[in-house]
């Protein structure tokens, strides 16, 4: 495909951390869009409302990744403050959180612009900046064969054909090139280590989702 040297290829993953900083929180937002209900098990987060967009209500989202197809293709979003210290990680039963139903939403200049129900003025839009934006996993589009969303490679047990275990996959990065897998094991004296396994076909073997496990062909000591 093209920009891989792989036909694996990881979706939604995400860019650098500076993307996971949001800007702090504005005005205080209508009591008719706070949500009570639990938040959804499987929420992922996908970008943070950077800015309001135009004067109706439209607001601007900054994806975490190069693919936006998640935001395009979800029509619920979940608006969340940003936690007070900086990783992208699962959130909590927070306070003020948003639930909206999206009507409109589409790319614009590596942004995503979009309209949801109950904000119709720029004020609204205002006082949603700084919030990130999650969706339910299930609402994410089928991914290709041979594409693989890199949320659902987080977790996967690592193994080579030798049937040693590597460790388990913590998260991906992208040196330019491809993709990485950072792969997280404990060394002998228990201390936690990395070891960094392209994700390209010439070390892939298979990548089993539903069974969580990734055989690569990659050594102990490489």
């Amino acid at each position: 495909m093209t920009g891989n040297t792989t036909g694996r290829k990881p979706l939604n993953r995400p860019q650098a951390a500076t993307q996971g900083g949001a800007p702090g929180q504005p005005a205080k937002l209508p009591a008719t869009l706070l949500s009570t209900d639990s938040l959804p098990d499987d929420l992922v987060e996908v970008g943070y409302v950077g800015a309001a967009y135009g004067i109706r209500g439209w607001i601007k989202v900054l994806p975490h990744a190069d693919d936006a197809s998640a935001l395009l293709h979800a029509r619920r979003w979940w608006l969340l403050r940003a936690p007070q210290a900086g990783v992208v990680s699962a959130p909590a039963q927070q306070a003020e959180a948003v639930s909206v139903k999206i009507a409109q939403s589409r790319e614009h200049s590596g942004t995503v612009v979009a309209q949801a129900t109950g904000v119709s003025d720029r004020n609204v839009a205002e006082a949603l900046k700084g919030r990130r934006v999650w969706v339910r996993r299930a609402d994410f589009p089928a991914p290709e064969e041979d594409e693989f969303y890199w949320v659902d490679l987080i977790g996967c047990a690592v193994v080579n054909e030798q049937g040693e275990t590597l460790g388990e996959v913590s998260g991906l990065i992208d040196n330019g090139a491809h993709q990485l897998l950072q792969v997280a094991y404990t060394l002998p004296d228990g201390k936690a280590a990395e070891r960094l396994v392209p994700f390209v076909d010439a070390f892939l073997r298979t990548v089993d989702i539903a069974g969580k496990r990734i055989v690569v062909d990659w050594g102990l000591d490489y």
